[in-house]
């Protein structure tokens, strides 16, 4: 019998902190449990506001196409209130606060 997966860990950048992001909650809900306050509005992948950058790992979509153009996915560019985290990941967002 295998031992429990455990859910991917976000390290938020420059701010340093970490918090556990399961997949049941996008990464704005995880970071909200977690005391960690991202920038956000709509929550829903329209306004833009939550836009930050992966550094390392990788997210899905709970909405087949977020408002993130074919550029900014190759730049790195994610919607937090609608990603979920596949792996460990580490994100820029400069804005980002513990609460």
């Amino acid at each position: 019998m295998s031992a429990p997966s455990r859910p991917p860990v976000v390290r938020v950048e420059p701010l340093g902190v970490t918090f556990e992001a399961p997949d049941t909650l996008s990464l704005l809900e995880a970071a909200g449990f977690a005391n960690v306050r991202l920038p956000r509005s709509c929550r829903n992948g329209t306004c833009r506001t939550c836009l930050c950058r992966v550094i390392e790992g990788t997210v899905s979509y709970r909405i087949e196409w977020p408002g993130v153009s074919r550029e900014e996915k190759a730049e790195g560019f994610i919607l937090p209130c609608v990603a979920v985290a596949e792996t460990d990941l580490v994100i820029e967002v400069p804005d980002a606060e513990a609460i």
